[in-house]
């Protein structure tokens, strides 16, 4: 069954997490993605556990459903290769500075006038037109500037960054949505666009949703921050055995059945929670409200009553805990994959389900990968002319390369 975007062509020459994950996003959804490297590799390669020397865990999770070639874009020959696939391609996704991508050639402009249909993506720190233009900028960087490290402060007292690399998932997720909006655009004008996507605003933005608060109004209501959250107050809840879990009386219905579970009648009478506005009205106290109720009875007890009351609720899960979890193995989430070079690879599943594209288990980034004949369908899709070839081989010979097909993960030659 054809994939969404089966034949989109896309070329990443971006590095770190940001722009690869937005163009594995593309490939998770069926793009012919190839991943352009410089000599050196991504520097990616060689964080985290490995098995081999540049394939380590982190670049793995954000490289599958790809194939490589290494290209010096210096060098004439290298550039001259990159033209041939731009001119082939759909879409490219740089995270090169502006200025250092005028230089080299691969700016919109430069790009356009080899494909005019060629959507590019240039991923960022900051837009080129403001102040801060040109600054580098990673995830910690994004974190912090954007507010969302000193919102941490609220559990651990001093500003903290999540412990995710939320600025480049997010940020990644804003770049794959606004390829695909081009895409749409292109098919209608005919003509390629330039997509640009600055982390620093995308998180700004992300964070304004909630904890613009009174700010949205001008003058302002009240000070900026999403109150149930910003003062710590909702967060998981400690049960009598000492384990944790997350419940959420959130509507009214919720709220009276969970007094129900508690089984304290006059609890659905007190003033200070017997409605949505007056729960709003003094959520610092709702909360710690519920934190008592919930430290009087043991965290198996609660799972059972509230699933029964079908109040929301989760028991708070460890990374570790995902891999066991029941419902994950019940839609075949995480899947195994024989590696060419690696072994066996645990990845998780596409989370998005469409029903013209088959079920969970035909999903790309489910199918094993095969190393035989890989490098001759990498010749055949990826270049249509022999000096495209001999070119690609010049400029990487004498450097590892990886090289696969679209099901695969990226694998060592």
């Amino acid at each position: 069954m054809a994939q969404p975007l089966e034949g989109i062509k896309v070329l990443d020459l971006s590095t770190m997490v940001l722009g690869p994950l937005a163009a594995q996003y593309l490939g998770d959804l069926g793009a012919d993605v190839i991943k352009v490297e410089p000599p050196e590799g991504d520097l990616m390669r060689n964080i985290g556990p490995r098995h081999s020397a540049g394939m380590g865990a982190f670049f793995l999770g954000s490289n599958r459903n790809k194939r490589s070639i290494v290209l010096n874009l210096k060098t004439p020959t290298g550039l001259d290769t990159l033209y041939a696939l731009v001119r082939q391609s759909d879409v490219l996704i740089h995270s090169v500075r502006a200025s250092a991508a005028e230089r080299l050639g691969i700016s919109h402009a430069a790009l356009s006038a080899e494909n005019p249909r060629l959507v590019t993506c240039h991923v960022k720190g900051y837009s080129d037109e403001g102040t801060y233009a040109g600054k580098p900028a990673y995830d910690d960087v994004g974190q912090a500037e954007s507010g969302l490290a000193m919102l941490q402060s609220v559990v651990g007292g001093e500003p903290r960054y999540v412990p995710s690399i939320l600025a480049d998932k997010v940020t990644a997720l804003h770049a794959s949505y606004g390829i695909l909006a081009a895409l749409l655009q292109r098919d209608r004008s005919g003509v390629g666009q330039a997509v640009d996507v600055p982390m620093f605003e995308t998180m700004v933005a992300f964070n304004s949703v909630e904890h613009l608060w009174g700010e949205n109004f001008i003058p302002p209501l009240a000070e900026p921050g999403y109150v149930p959250i910003s003062t710590g107050a909702r967060r998981p809840f400690r049960t009598r055995d000492g384990k944790y879990i997350c419940v959420l009386p959130y509507n009214q219905g919720h709220w009276l059945r969970f007094c129900e579970v508690v089984g304290d009648p006059h609890l659905t009478e007190d003033p200070r929670f017997s409605t949505f506005a007056a729960r709003q009205a003094d959520q610092v106290g709702f909360w710690q409200e519920v934190g008592r109720r919930v430290a009087q009875r043991d965290h198996d007890d609660w799972l059972a009553s509230l699933s029964e009351a079908d109040v929301p609720h989760a028991r708070v899960n460890s990374i570790a805990d995902l891999l066991s979890d029941e419902h994950l193995k019940s839609v075949d989430f995480w899947h195994t994959l024989e590696h060419p070079t690696e072994g066996i690879l645990r990845m998780p599943g596409q989370p998005i389900a469409m029903s013209g594209r088959g079920s969970a288990r035909d999903r790309s980034i489910g199918r094993r990968g095969r190393a035989q004949g890989a490098r001759r369908r990498v010749r055949r899709h990826m270049f249509e002319h022999r000096r495209a070839i001999d070119q690609a081989e010049n400029s990487r010979r004498g450097h590892e390369n990886v090289i696969g097909n679209r099901s695969d993960l990226l694998y060592r030659r």
